[in-house]
């Protein structure tokens, strides 16, 4: 079990840490491992993030028609949202996501192009990329920020050399994971037509499946090192 540790002493920061792991949506189960598909947004959050692209893509490819399947996709997200209106869940993950399927259907819709519905998604990966990067670099990585809260550290790990540097890595982790999708999916893009049934795919595969992975992997880089009591009770 990871070791637990005092709150920070600085009040404004690890509330600015509350803000960010809220944000992010990361959970950790009681026994101090994350839960990597409550953190993904359940199982509900997985489908409402894979199934409008999914649609979109086959949609396209079976019939050829842009504007039909731009509708269709829309249409799904919109029924996952009249869902959690119905169940009265939290709205925020299902608009996010018919928020993004809008500016991907226009951008498809208004340019005539299919591959165009995944710019977005372009765009959004080089600013996480950038924040991250910014993060390190002045010595507030993200990972730390958010992974610190869930753990009871605050911010209080800035104060160690060691924690700071698995935080960076973890960061970094993130980084390549994002990173990956750009180096896999853009050249993909610029294939056309030709090149979007394997861009819808890796969309999917590089989508949720390895953003769950990149986090379960920093928060591995990223745990305390055991307390010498904790060592001699396990062994």
């Amino acid at each position: 079990m990871e070791s637990e540790r005092q709150p920070s002493k600085e009040p404004g920061a690890a509330e600015l840490a509350a803000a960010y792991a809220a944000k992010a949506g990361l959970h950790r189960h009681a026994d101090g491992r994350i839960d990597v598909l409550r953190s993904a947004g359940g199982v509900r959050g997985v489908l409402e993030s894979i199934v409008p692209g999914l649609v979109f893509l086959v949609a396209f490819t079976a019939v050829r028609d842009l504007v039909l399947s731009a509708v269709l996709s829309l249409a799904v997200a919109a029924v996952f949202v009249v869902v959690r209106l119905l169940t009265r869940t939290s709205l925020t993950q299902a608009f996010a996501g018919i928020v993004g399927i809008v500016v991907s259907a226009a951008l498809a819709l208004f340019t005539g192009k299919a591959e165009n519905f995944y710019v977005s998604g372009f765009v959004t990966n080089a600013a996480y990329i950038l924040a991250l990067a910014i993060s390190v670099f002045v010595k507030w990585p993200l990972m730390g920020v958010v992974f610190g809260f869930l753990r009871n550290e605050g911010v209080h790990w800035r104060d160690d050399q060691q924690r700071a540097r698995q935080y960076r890595l973890g960061t970094w982790i993130m980084v390549a994971v994002l990173g990956l999708r750009l180096v896999v999916e853009v050249p993909l893009y610029l294939l056309g037509d030709a090149g979007l049934v394997a861009l819808g795919a890796m969309r999917l595969i590089l989508g949720v499946p390895l953003y769950a992975l990149g986090i379960w992997l920093a928060w591995l880089v990223t745990r305390p090192a055991a307390a010498p009591s904790e060592t001699a009770a396990d062994e």
